[in-house]
């Protein structure tokens, strides 16, 4: 009898210092074939807390859902380096892939098999709650950027863009100096 409690004691310690040597030496660090090791760094956060990024996440958030705002829309082409088009835009330009609904539903539970039971992300849709895959992004929206853009003018004048080759598409909060423009569509 006291052997087998001196075992099982054993057996116990053997076991806590296992977990507790498993924890502190954490997952194996990745290894690139080139025989280059994962690092890790610190990221120092600024008084309000957070990170360069963060900081420019927020900051773009607000600029881009600034009541009233007019942002200026230059393409310019990438072979002659003139500007192409010129126009105001009256708060954000968007691109055609967002929506204010995600774009698929789950048909039943846990369509996706990886967690069980999970269902997907609660929206209501038509008076009922539905679930999806998508989650909502922090500008409210679902849905991929860019196919074409579209944005209304200071005037409430709707443009849609779609981008193809040879073009670079710049939008600032300030008008820019430039010299040249083949097509202004602010021009009455």
């Amino acid at each position: 009898m006291k052997f087998r409690i001196a075992c099982l004691v054993i057996s116990f310690v053997a076991m806590v210092i296992a977990v507790v040597g498993c924890s502190k030496s954490g997952p194996p660090s990745i290894v690139a074939i080139s025989g280059v090791k994962e690092t890790v760094t610190e990221v120092t956060v600024g008084p309000d807390g957070l990170t360069s990024e963060q900081r420019n996440i927020v900051g773009r958030l607000k600029v881009d859902n600034k009541p009233g705002a007019v942002k200026h829309l230059y393409v310019f082409s990438a072979y002659s380096g003139q500007c192409i088009l010129y126009s105001t835009v009256r708060e954000k330009v968007t691109s055609s892939g967002k929506r204010l609904s995600p774009t698929s539903v789950a048909t039943g539970n846990n369509t996706s098999g990886a967690v069980p039971g999970f269902q997907g992300v609660p929206f209501a849709h038509n008076g009922q709650t539905q679930y999806t895959g998508e989650m909502l992004q922090d500008d409210g929206t679902y849905g991929s950027s860019i196919e074409y853009l579209y944005w209304f003018d200071e005037r409430g004048v709707y443009h849609s863009h779609y981008v193809s080759g040879g073009q670079i598409v710049h939008v600032s909060s300030e008008p820019m100096p430039v010299k040249n423009i083949i097509i202004n569509i602010e021009s009455k």
